[in-house]
């Protein structure tokens, strides 16, 4: 399935093959987003879970991604904590390997002679790459269509478009993820100065376009602006909401696509990618890490805190979000839109909070001692980018820390003055280049908290 952001008078293209008479949305027929393939580790199992189902990734001997169970048979840990050998996952307790279909190849501790046991295999499931993003289709045993996949036209069609790639992994589950991101009122306020201006917050004219067990297609623009423009905002079910901004004929074309998968019932994670053709050279330019630390780090913390209490004050309130929320059309339209879609559609799903029900929701424990600002887990660890800025700076602090040290040395023992001199000021040069090193370090580790006047 490819968006297309030059016709969206178009309905949304399903993610599913699902008859519209059942009205019941079937979360294992779907593609769900794992991570972008540059955040992939080359040499070692990469660990995922869907709705707190395990799931281990790896490449085989022919290149080729393969993804299973994340359960070894014999004596149930994880397939994930041992090690690739020759397109082989092996498990990390006593050896067993496991080929591409999931398939039992070697038992060190059986006999040479022995067959392996027919019970001595783990579910596979299919898995692909497509616009950089690795995508596994849920239902074991189930060849998925391709075709499925929700690709953005516009990264096909051109392959040098411009994309600025984000991962994080969040404290609460996709649901909510998707209610703030389908927002766009929030952004003046939440994100006032990173995203947008407290001043610029206004009434909005929302409108839904149609709603299907295939998402929801919606429109939005700002009131206070004559003649503005209309920007598209539609929900692909399950796993995507996409923000998509002019048009090849107007010359100046892109979008914020947010991906998202549901790791389990408080946590999810997100692939957030920016496109288009109207980005700065100075943006372009940008390591990812830099324009990470600098920005999309403290967008999503902007956020993060507030939607972890307010999951916590709804839970503790125990009651529909009906009774709970005051919308406003001129705010909330698709946010209220979205939660009834999962009222009527999300049934099968494992869990869900709709508008008027919900489905095994349960209470967030010890929310007070709870801290949900954690940079260097929910994103730095898993960042390619950002974890190998991170190595460096902390090598790089090392060494320079090494070096004023050697420098004070070289200036005890010295027996010239000028020489002194000279070990002192390297000395101090290497420590304060040590300083502003562990400051860039902090970064990596330290979350952005907004503040109030």
């Amino acid at each position: 399935m490819t968006l297309d952001i030059q016709k969206p008078q178009t309905p949304i293209t399903s993610a599913l093959e699902i008859s519209q008479q059942k009205q019941e949305f079937n979360w294992r027929h779907c593609w769900y987003p794992v991570c972008f393939i540059r955040d992939l580790p080359t040499n070692r199992p990469y660990s995922f879970s869907l709705y707190d189902e395990p799931f281990v990734l790896f490449k085989n001997k022919d290149g080729q991604f393969v993804c299973l169970t994340d359960l070894c048979p014999h004596r149930a840990a994880r397939l994930s904590d041992g090690q690739i050998i020759d397109g082989r996952i092996e498990c990390l307790y006593h050896g067993w390997q496991f080929g591409t279909n999931g398939q039992c190849l070697h038992i060190p501790q059986l006999p040479e002679d022995a067959k392996i046991p027919v019970k001595a295999c783990v579910s596979s499931f299919p898995v692909v790459e497509r616009q950089g993003i690795i995508w596994m289709w849920a239902d074991v045993g189930e060849a998925g269509d391709f075709d499925l996949i929700p690709t953005i036209a516009e990264l096909d069609d051109e392959p040098g478009l411009f994309c600025a790639d984000y991962i994080r992994d969040l404290p609460y589950d996709q649901t909510y993820f998707i209610e703030n991101v389908i927002d766009p009122a929030h952004v003046y306020i939440s994100h006032d100065g990173i995203l947008g201006e407290r001043e610029n917050a206004q009434p909005l004219e929302i409108e839904v376009i149609s709603s299907s067990i295939e998402g929801i297609r919606g429109r939005w623009r700002l009131t206070r602006q004559p003649n503005a423009y209309w920007s598209s905002l539609n929900f692909i079910a399950p796993n995507l909401v996409i923000y998509q901004f002019g048009s090849k004929l107007a010359g100046k074309y892109g979008g914020t696509a947010l991906y998202s998968i549901p790791l389990g019932r408080q946590r999810c994670r997100i692939l957030l990618r920016n496109y288009g053709n109207f980005f700065p050279r100075t943006m372009t330019l940008m390591p990812p890490w830099l324009d990470h630390i600098v920005t999309r780090n403290k967008i999503l913390e902007g956020d993060l805190q507030l939607v972890v209490q307010q999951k916590a004050q709804i839970e503790r309130l125990g009651q529909n979000l009906q009774f709970v929320y005051l919308p406003l059309k001129t705010s909330d339209t698709l946010v209220v839109e979205y939660r009834k879609w999962l009222d009527k559609f999300a049934a099968t799903l494992p869990f869900y909070q709709g508008y008027s029900s919900a489905k095994n929701v349960g209470r967030s424990e010890h929310i007070e001692n709870l801290n949900p600002l954690n940079r260097w887990e929910q994103h730095t660890q898993i960042c390619s980018s950002c974890n190998r800025a991170y190595l460096l700076t902390n090598r790089l602090k090392q060494i320079f820390v090494g070096v004023a040290i050697a420098a004070v040395g070289v200036a005890v023992l010295a027996d010239s003055s000028p020489l002194k001199v000279a070990a002192v000021l390297a000395s101090l040069a290497a420590l304060a280049t040590s300083i502003l090193v562990q400051k860039i370090k902090i970064l990596f580790e330290e979350p952005y908290t907004r503040t109030t006047l």
